[in-house]
Formats: structure tokens, sequence, C-alpha cells
């Protein structure tokens, strides 16, 4: 009996180190869930599409202010963007041995993974169950004198309460922070094949205080950064330094019949074929960015001329919902669009959205192509990229005014095929129906 038992679970192992190594080879891919979704574990079904719709323009003026706070100050170290309810995909997975499936945000402004861990000093009030790091039998906390905390220096404080634990801190703004111990941990992903990709001794920062209250049925972040201790920068060469997104049109009306946004790692990140572009990456203060030299509206070209130090960078964020310009450059664009669309106008209380129409789905289909010229790379947004329904009937520009951060949002994003090559410092775009990826 015991040799039946064993000779199980020698296949067993065997199986899943065969299905490990296939996906690997092969790159994988992962569910990104939208927080509006019903498989969302903040998913609100008191809210009506609307009210969600208001709720994005919020939040995208929180982040492009976040973001400019925090490089107006000119901090060096690496710096979250997230801010309490200014995030947009949740990305299950599971830490620990045996794995203990948790929800994280996903953000590639972030530059780290943590989540709340027992004890707690001071926690928000999670629903869901904390992770216990006792019952992980590869859990391990990282020294204080070893080369991965010495690498993560940028988010481990001068003095620390325990010298022999390295210790992490990272502040998002205000009140709002998590602080705890690095440890190494295993990692496991669901692909959206079916199967699980493992990844042992991935830094985590294990929270014992922490203040993020929106999280009440989730557990911290899982930072997709450009640092050194992000999820990507971690799993490095095992997915050749690339990650893509395939992120649906904007829908507030989601059911559970919604399709899947796609989060791609290594061979499965890959972007070729025909109708593909590429733009040299800007690693900016931890998050990602381009070079944005015009906006075009059908043949109308309206050069950037930049509207601050860092000149014509702007940063490419999958959790800023809409595309964030100068003032004076945005009116430039608003005027060239309302002279060509041809549909009756109306004016909103809401004053960040000012180019709004009383009209059709199909008829808004007729707006003008605005091409986004990036360095070495021109794409092109339909009316799905560029205006989102405010109110039944009420479709306005998705483009609005910001005094903060300048930011190509996730809507201009939608129905695009998005990789980041870290290896090659190259983001590419290509048209894709991500409905049927």
């Amino acid at each position: 009996m015991f040799g039946f038992s064993c000779s199980i679970l020698i296949f067993f192992c065997f199986s899943y180190f065969i299905c490990l190594s296939h996906a690997l080879n092969n790159g994988f891919s992962i569910e990104l869930i939208h927080r509006d979704s019903s498989k969302s574990p903040i998913y609100n079904p008191m809210e009506t599409k609307f009210q969600r719709v208001y709720n994005v323009v919020n939040r995208s003026i929180d982040r492009s202010n976040h973001f400019s706070k925090q490089f107006s100050l000119n901090i060096k170290k690496p710096v979250s963007t997230l801010i309490p309810d200014s995030f947009e995909y949740f990305m299950s997975y599971s830490i620990g041995t045996p794995p203990f499936k948790t929800y994280g945000i996903m953000d590639t402004g972030s530059p780290l993974v943590w989540l709340q861990c027992l004890p707690c000093k001071t926690c928000y009030n999670q629903t869901s169950p904390i992770f216990n790091p006792l019952k992980s039998s590869s859990y391990e906390t990282i020294r204080s004198s070893s080369r991965r905390c010495k690498l993560a220096k940028d988010l481990v404080p001068s003095c620390s309460q325990n010298k022999d634990v390295c210790q992490y801190n990272i502040t998002y703004g205000g009140e709002i922070k998590s602080q705890g111990d690095l440890s190494l941990e295993t990692l496991t992903l669901d692909s959206t094949s079916g199967s699980f990709v493992v990844f042992s001794k991935i830094v985590i920062g294990c929270g014992h205080i922490s203040m993020l209250p929106i999280l009440d049925r989730g557990s911290g972040i899982v930072g997709m950064g450009s640092g050194p201790m992000s999820l990507i920068q971690q799993l490095g060469s095992s997915i050749d330094r690339k990650f893509s997104y395939c992120l649906n049109t904007f829908n507030s009306d989601f059911d559970e019949s919604n399709f899947s946004n796609k989060l791609n790692f290594g061979n499965a990140a890959i972007i070729s074929g025909e109708r593909v572009v590429s733009t040299p990456m800007i690693k900016f203060k931890g998050a990602y960015a381009i070079t944005l030299e015009a906006f075009s509206v059908e043949n109308q070209r309206i050069e950037y001329e930049g509207a601050n130090t860092y000149n014509k960078t702007i940063i490419i964020d999958s959790g800023t919902p809409l595309t964030m310009l100068p003032p004076h450059f945005h009116s430039k664009l608003e005027s060239a669009v309302a002279k060509l669309v041809k549909l009756h106008r109306i004016e909103l209380p809401n004053r960040e959205l000012s180019l709004c129409y009383n009209t059709t789905l199909e008829q808004l289909n007729n707006v003008p192509i605005i091409t986004a010229h990036f360095s070495s790379a021109d794409v092109k947004l339909n009316s799905n990229n560029t205006f989102i329904e405010f109110q039944k009937g009420t479709f306005c520009f998705a483009f609005i005014p910001s005094r903060g951060s300048i930011i190509f949002g996730s809507i201009a994003q939608h129905n695009y095929l998005v990789g980041y090559d870290l290896e090659n410092n190259v983001i590419s775009f290509k048209p894709t129906d991500c409905t049927k990826y």
C-alpha cells in the first residue's frame, strides 16, 4: 500500500513538473479581473453602470495627481502609483505551500508583491482569510545582511526594529501604506489553459501593518513595475523578461458572461505579425513610459510640445482609465475633434468631461479616427478608445485635461495587444479583438 501511494505521488510530481516545464517553455496567460466585474472581490451589485463610469473619471484624476505629486518631489526611489481607490484590475494567485489563494491588485506602477500576513499589528478589515506564514512550509524571511535585502534597499527603511529580518516600507500617499517583512515564498499562478505555474523563492512583502481599506475582500498588490523587486523583474529569464495584456472594450455592464482580460508571460507575450508597431520603453521612476510626438485627428496633426521637465514623456498605465493630457494640448485636440464630429453636442455639470454628445453607439462609430504618434509607432484609436458612455445616450471624449502627470490610459489601449519587452526596452501595440484573443 505504501509503495502504491508513493508511486501515485511520484507520478503526480512528474506530471506536475512536465506541466510546469511546458508552461514556462511556451509561455502562459492568466486572467485579469476588472474591478467592476461580477468576478471581482469588490464587486458592488448596487452600483449602476453610470455610477461606475462616474467613478472612472474620478479615479483617473486621482491617479494622475498622485503620479505628479510623487514625481514632482524628485524622488529617486521607486514609489507605488496606487492610492486607495485608483486601480482597475485584480489578478488571483496563490502563495505558500500548500497554496493559499488570494486576490491582488495588478499595478504596473508598483515595485513589490505584498499581502497581509498574520500576526496583524494594524491591518485593514479583510473579510477573506489572511495568510499565515507559519502554515507554509516554503516561507522564509530574508536576513537584513543578505544580497536580496541590499538589492531591495529602496524599499527598506534605514532604521529597522528587527536587525535580523529585512523589513520593507511602502507609502502610497497620505496614510496609505504597507510595512512588514521581506520574505521568500512560493508563488503559484493559474493559467487560462487550466494548468498552474509555480515559481519558488519569490521575494514578497509579508505585511503586518497595512492600510488600504478598499481591499476588504482582497489582499495586497502584485507589483508589475520596473523596479528590481517587481514580479516581472523577479521572474526575469524564466519569462524572457516579457509580458503583455489584452483589455476588452470598456463596458460598465458586467456579468459572468463577460470575456476575460488576459495577462501573458514569456513566449505567450510575444507580439508578432502584421500591423505590429513598437516604440522605445522609458523606465520612469518605477513605472513605464513612452515618447509622445503628436496626435492626429484624421489629417490634422497636432504636435505635442511637452508640458513639464519630462518633455514628451507619457506614462502608459493599465490602472488609469482615461487619457490625461496637459490643458493647452488637450484643448487643441478637443477642438480638432469637435470640428469634425457632426453630432448633437450637450454640456454636462461635470466640467472634466467637456466634449459630450447625445447620440447612439452606431452613430458614434462614424467619429474620426485619432492617431497617437509615438516615437516610431503610430497607434490608431477608434470610437471605443476615445469615447465613453457617461449617461444613457450621452457619450463623452475619454481624454481630459490634467495638471498632474500625462498618462496614456487603459481605455485608449482597449482591443490592443500591448507588449512590454524589458530585455529590448520596447513597448509594442497590435490591434486585436480581445474578446476572441
